[in-house]
């Protein structure tokens, strides 16, 4: 077998794995994102505390989190945030553009209240109006 029946032959399979899978799904439009650094207890106790339930919760899913080193060069699709100083920092970003940011973490109440403040913000009324009440401890 050459290099070219080898080549169509992978082309084909390239093709029927497309069409079976569909096309590769958009990158979540809505992201929060966390500037974070090594060494830095602020993330650590954040991690601790809202870190592994973030995700179960609906405002989770509706702004997964990203993790971004505040020193690492920042991916494309961020190019449009403001300057990072400080860690932690989360900004709200809905296509790249941000809506808003959070400074700092002071506990659950404080990040909680200030990511829901960032929610209302979205254009689009469906995601703030489908804001459930937080329940953490049960």
């Amino acid at each position: 077998m050459n290099i070219w029946h080898l080549s169509q032959r992978l082309g084909a399979l390239t093709l029927a794995v497309f069409i079976t899978l569909g096309p590769m799904p958009k990158a979540n439009a809505l992201e929060l994102v966390m500037f974070r650094q090594a060494f830095c207890e602020a993330c650590t106790l954040w991690d601790k505390e809202i870190g592994q339930v973030y995700g179960k919760t609906k405002r989770g899913q509706q702004a997964p989190i990203r993790n971004i080193d505040i020193h690492a060069e920042r991916p494309q699709e961020f190019a449009r945030i403001g300057a990072v100083v400080y860690t932690p920092t989360f900004v709200l970003v809905d296509d790249g553009q941000e809506i808003g940011r959070i400074v700092g973490y002071g506990g659950e109440d404080f990040f909680w209240g200030l990511l829901d403040q960032l929610l209302e913000r979205l254009p689009d009324p469906a995601v703030s109006a489908s804001l459930e009440p937080l329940q953490l401890h049960e």
